[in-house]
C-alpha cells in the first residue's frame, strides 16, 4: 500500500475490513454532520430567500443565487466521486465539508446579491460532495446486505431537514437581530458549528485502508461535462423569463448539446481514467438504474416543488407550516426506508420494493391531481405519506443495486453517477412543471373568474374593492408576487386560489405519467445477490487475486 494510504481503523473485528456496529455508527455520525448541511441548507433557504432578497435589495436576480449553487453542486458532485477513487474518500470528503463551511461563513457576511450569488457557487463546490462521498463511504464500510439499514439514517436526516430547515428560516428570517449579527446572515452562519463537529468526527474516526490509483485526473472531461449542463441549469432557472424558444435559450439549447458531444468523445478517449468510465454503460444494471433516476427525480422534483406552492398559495400556510404540514410525508419516508432495510438485510431481495415504491408514487401523483381548495387538510396529508412509503422503498434501493453492481474500484464515481442523474432529472423537472404550472394558471383563473361573474355575493366584493376591479380589468394582475392574496377579500380571492389548484393539479396528472414511466422501466431491472462484502474487503480480495495472478502463472 502507497505512502498516501489511510491508517486503517483500530481494533478491526472479524474478517479483514470488517468493522464493528460501534466503528460504523462513529464514523456514520460525522457524515451525516456532514448530510446535514447540505440537506438543512436547501431546506432552509427555500423559506429564507425572499427576505434576503429584499435585506440585499436583489429580489430581480435571486434566481442567480439558486443557479450559481446548482452549477457548481451538480458540476462537481462526479468530480468527488472520480477525485476519491484516485486519491481516497477522507481528503475529499474533509475538502467538501471545508468549502461548504468557507461559502457560508463568506455568504453570512456578503452585502449585495451579486456577492451572495459567488459564495453560494462556493458553497455549492462543497455540497457536491457532502452527499455522494458519505454515501461511497458508507459503501466502502458496509457490504450491500447490511448497508441498506444504514442508509436509512441518511433518509433519516433528508427527512427531518424538510421539517426543520422552514422552521429554522423562518425564525432567523423573521428576526431582525440575533447574537448582534442580522437574522438573516444566521441562515449561514447556523452551519459552521454543525461543520466544524463534522469535521473533527471524520477527521478522528474515519481511517480506512486506501491503495492511490494512479490515475490521470480528467480536466478535459470536467470542462465538457461543465459545458453541458451550465446552459441546462442556467435555462432551467431562467427559460421561463426569457422565453423557451428565445434567442438566448436556443443559445443555451445548442451550447449544450455541443458540450454532451465533446463529453462523450472524451470519455471515450480517457477510457478507464475518465471522469465517468463509458464502460459502466454496457453494465445492463448500472445504465437502467441511473436512467430511473433521471426520470424519477423529474417526477419526485415535480412533487416536491407543487406540494409547497399548494400549501403556501392555495391553503394559505406559511413556509414554516408548510414544513409542519409535511410530516406525514417525512414520517412515510423514515418509516418505509429503515423497514425496507431491515427486510433487505434479512432477504437478500431488493427488486420488489422499488417496483412497489414507484406503484405508489405513481398512485400518489394521481390522487394528488384531485386536491383542490376545498379538500380537507387531512386527505392531503393522508396522500403525502402515501407518497413518503413511496420515496423510502424506492430512493435507497436504486443506489443499492448500482452500487452492488459495479467494480468496487468504481464505488466512488458509480455513487456520484446516481446522485448527478437524479440531480439533472430533479433540474428538468423543476423546469418543466414550473412551465406547465405558468402557462396554464392564467387561463385556469380566467375560467375560475368567468364561472363566478354572475354570483351576486362576487360582484358585491367587487363593488367594495374598485382597485381590484380596475386591475381585473385591466388584465394587470401580478402572480410572481401572490403576497396581495392574504389582503384580498376571500370572495375575490377564491377565483384565483382555484385557479392556482387547478393548475397544481396539471402538474401533479403530468408527474404521475411520469412516474408510470418509471414504474414500467423498473420492471427491466435484473437483481443480482446482494455481496455480503464491504467495499474495502471487495478491493482487498482483488488486490489479493492480482498479486495471486502472476504466481499462478509460473
Amino acid at each position: 500500500m502507497s505512502e498516501s494510504t489511510s491508517r486503517a481503523v483500530p481494533e478491526v473485528q472479524g474478517e479483514r475490513g470488517a468493522l464493528s456496529h460501534r466503528q460504523i455508527m462513529t464514523i456514520l455520525a460525522g457524515l451525516l454532520l456532514g448530510v446535514l448541511l447540505a440537506a438543512l441548507d436547501m431546506t432552509i433557504m427555500g423559506s429564507a430567500t425572499k427576505t434576503i432578497a429584499d435585506q440585499l435589495h436583489g429580489q430581480t436576480i435571486q434566481a442567480w443565487v439558486t443557479t450559481a449553487y446548482l452549477i457548481t453542486s451538480t458540476i462537481s458532485t462526479p468530480l468527488y466521486g472520480k477525485l476519491s477513487d484516485i486519491f481516497g474518500r477522507k481528503p475529499m470528503y474533509l475538502s467538501a465539508i471545508t468549502l461548504f463551511l468557507v461559502g457560508s461563513v463568506a455568504s453570512g457576511f456578503a452585502n449585495s446579491m451579486y456577492e451572495l450569488a459567488a459564495f453560494r457557487a462556493v458553497q455549492g463546490l462543497g455540497a457536491g460532495g457532502l452527499m455522494s462521498l458519505a454515501l461511497a463511504i458508507l459503501a466502502d464500510l458496509v457490504s450491500p446486505r447490511e448497508r441498506s439499514k444504514y442508509q436509512g439514517y441518511f433518509m433519516a436526516v433528508w427527512g427531518t431537514s424538510s421539517v426543520l430547515g422552514p422552521v429554522i428560516g423562518g425564525f432567523f428570517a423573521g428576526a431582525n437581530t440575533f447574537l448582534g449579527i442580522d437574522g438573516w446572515r444566521w441562515v449561514f452562519l447556523v452551519n459552521v458549528p454543525v461543520g466544524i463537529v463534522g469535521l473533527i468526527v471524520v477527521a478522528k474516526f474515519l481511517n480506512v485502508p486506501h491503495t492511490r490509483v494512479n490515475h490521470r485526473v480528467d480536466y478535459w472531461g470536467a470542462g465538457a461535462l461543465a459545458t453541458a449542463l451550465v446552459p441546462l441549469l442556467i435555462i432551467a432557472e431562467q427559460g421561463r423569463e426569457w422565453g423557451w424558444g428565445s434567442p438566448a435559450a436556443l443559445a443555451m439549447y445548442g451550447i449544450g448539446a455541443l458540450g454532451l458531444v465533446a463529453f462523450v468523445l472524451v470519455e471515450r478517449s480517457m477510457g478507464d481514467e475518465a471522469l465517468l468510465p463509458l464502460r459502466l454503460f454496457q453494465r445492463p444494471v448500472f445504465s437502467l438504474t441511473n436512467g430511473l433516476n433521471f426520470v424519477m427525480g423529474i417526477g419526485m422534483f415535480g412533487m416536491m416543488m407543487s406540494l409547497p406552492l399548494y400549501l403556501q398559495i392555495v391553503k394559505g400556510a406559511t413556509p414554516t407550516e408548510s414544513g409542519l404540514l409535511s410530516l406525514p410525508m417525512t414520517a412515510g419516508i423514515l418509516v418505509a426506508s429503515m423497514g425496507s432495510g431491515i427486510l433487505i438485510s434479512k432477504t437478500g431481495r431488493y427488486k420488489r420494493f422499488p417496483v412497489t415504491g414507484l406503484g405508489i408514487i405513481s398512485a400518489s401523483m394521481f390522487l394528488f391531481a384531485q386536491i383542490g381548495l376545498d379538500t380537507p387538510m387531512w386527505q392531503t396529508m393522508l396522500i403525502m405519506a402515501l407518497a413518503g412509503i413511496g420515496l423510502g422503498l424506492c430512493m435507497q434501493t436504486l443506489l443499492l443495486a448500482i452500487q452492488n453492481d459495479v467494480p468496487a474500484k468504481d464505488m466512488g464515481v458509480a455513487t456520484s453517477s446516481a446522485m448527478l442523474f437524479r440531480s439533472i432529472g430533479g433540474t428538468v423537472g423543476t423546469a418543466v412543471f414550473l412551465s406547465i404550472l405558468f402557462s396554464v394558471v392564467g387561463g385556469k383563473i380566467a375560467g375560475a373568474f368567468a364561472s363566478v361573474r354572475t354570483d351576486p355575493a362576487f360582484l358585491a366584493a367587487l363593488q367594495e374593492n374598485p382597485q381590484f376591479a380596475q386591475t381585473l380589468q385591466s388584465g394587470g394582475l401580478d402572480l410572481n408576487n401572490t403576497e396581495f392574496l392574504n389582503s384580498l377579500d376571500p370572495t375575490l380571492a377564491r377565483p384565483i386560489l382555484t385557479g392556482f389548484a387547478e393548475s397544481i393539479d396539471t402538474v401533479f396528472m403530468v408527474g404521475g405519467f411520469v412516474s408510470l414511466v418509471a414504474f414500467v422501466m423498473i420492471w427491466f431491472l435484473k437483481e443480482a445477490p446482494l455481496s455480503d462484502k464491504s467495499g474495502i474487503q471487495r478491493v482487498a480480495a482483488d488486490e489479493e487475486a492480482a498479486a495471486a495472478a502472476p504466481v499462478a502463472a509460473h
